[in-house]
């Protein structure tokens, strides 16, 4: 199990609020901040505890470069947010400014960086793309020669294990309300809106609800006839022992990915890779994803049948309000990583950086990551049942984007003018027949 920062429940169960959110990693803890911000009264409910999933279990960068167009203005946002939080909380989130550098021997990648980087200079943000020379410079000695790269020097990374924590205490000495070990089990509506949230230690009134559930997200939907598309993917990440300063930000290479920690360790990962376990919500989901499955994402995916079938996130099985749900019977979804994945990274980590030959693997994780078919995050109100608003699906890329898609989330719930273009991440894309936007960057 990851090591996470500890906090502590409010004392005494409210049964009434503003807005109840449902779900404690980052999204859930920057939309409960934003909304504290606000002077809203907000309780934050979690099955398990804060961060304890994917919001705990990411590689830790915080980025815009390379996002997709319709991400970049949250991404631009939510690193300005970023840079503010540890003033406004007065709690470190180890968010460091130190650049992210992406480096490849494929023409056709460098080409879609620079393409890439003059669409994004047209919304603000300057990356800068390098030639073969101008990225030896900066990768190490000895390693690989890469064709060429691109920099972006305001980028940066933070600390899984405190971020989403930090923002939890953040809301709570705001006044929100916080609940650990507290699992939603459905809706209250009431003249077909949201009057509140049934929780296994009882009723929440309020009269608006977000779904911040990450990989439950989609099954706590299901319950409410709901339909969200996702896939939840399991990313297989590890840390190294401490090892010399060669990377001080992140660096993207085509075969590792590497970020500095605190502690002088790294976060080791392969770009790309992981494993999809088959259960019916995927299943049921999978011709929305058939172009991903074909492209150069798809192949560089595992498939496997494996108890989730039953009693995971993508289950189909429902269940009564007053009975044990899903999300008690597993608090904290604690997938295993894929060690094949581990020796690998490793094996490419040290061909690549001659410094790191005694490094070794002190542990290795994995987590499930909630992937819509067009990579597009879900931050929409839902029609159908006024008063509940779906946060989910942020497919990797949630850690980065909490902090705006917070402030987001808080402009809807309130009805304040939402601060930039929510059609891009509305729920109805997916069954309106819109034409789904083909993914073009990771």
């Amino acid at each position: 199990m990851l090591r996470l920062e500890e906090i502590y429940d409010t004392q005494d169960f409210s049964g009434a609020a503003d807005v109840v959110i449902i779900g404690g990693g980052i999204i859930g803890t920057s939309t409960a901040y934003e909304l504290a911000r606000r002077g809203v009264s907000v309780a934050l409910i979690e099955k398990g505890v804060i961060g304890g999933e994917q919001s705990g279990r990411n590689w830790g960068w915080v980025r815009q470069q390379n996002r997709d167009l319709f991400e970049l203005p949250l991404a631009m946002r939510s690193l300005r947010r970023w840079g503010e939080l540890k003033d406004e909380i007065q709690i470190d989130l180890g968010f460091r400014r130190e650049g992210i550098l992406y480096a490849s021997n494929d023409p056709n990648s460098i080409a879609k960086w620079e393409a890439w980087g003059k669409q994004a200079r047209q919304l603000g943000f300057v990356s800068h793309v390098l030639s073969a020379a101008e990225i030896r410079e900066r990768t190490p000695a000895g390693g690989p020669e890469y064709a060429g790269g691109v920099w972006s020097p305001d980028d940066g990374r933070a600390e899984p294990s405190r971020a989403a924590p930090a923002l939890a205490e953040g809301a709570k000495r705001l006044g929100a309300q916080l609940y650990q070990n507290c699992a939603a089990r459905g809706l209250e509506l009431s003249g077909g809106r949201i009057s509140g949230v049934w929780t296994e230690r009882g009723l929440i009134k309020a009269g608006a609800v977000v779904c911040a559930g990450g990989a439950w997200s989609a099954r706590f939907c299901m319950r409410h006839g709901v339909q969200l598309p996702a896939v939840n993917v399991i990313g297989t990440a590890m840390r190294t022992s401490v090892a010399p300063n060669v990377v001080n930000g992140c660096f993207n290479g085509p075969d590792f990915a590497l970020r500095r920690r605190l502690d002088g360790s790294y976060t080791l990962a392969i770009p790309g890779y992981g494993r999809i376990d088959l259960a019916p919500l995927g299943l049921k989901n999978a011709l929305k994803y058939y172009r991903n499955y074909r492209n150069d994402l798809g192949k560089k995916l595992n498939y496997r049948l494996s108890k989730p079938w039953f009693e995971g996130p993508e289950a189909s099985a429902s269940w009564e309000f007053d009975e044990i749900s899903p999300f008690e019977r597993c608090r904290v979804l604690d997938p295993k990583p894929d060690l094949s994945f581990v020796k690998t990274a490793l094996e490419n980590l040290k061909r690549a950086v001659p410094e790191f030959a005694d490094v070794r693997i002190v542990h290795a994780w994995a987590g499930a990551i909630d992937t819509t078919p067009d990579l597009i995050p879900v931050i929409s109100e839902v029609g159908t049942i006024p008063g509940f608003y779906i946060a989910s699906g942020f497919s990797g890329h949630g850690f980065a984007l909490g902090p705006a898609a917070g402030e987001l989330l808080a402009d809807m719930v309130t009805g304040a003018n939402p601060m930039m273009n929510i059609a891009p991440y509305r729920l109805g894309r997916f069954s309106d027949g819109s034409a789904l936007k083909v993914p073009e960057m990771m």
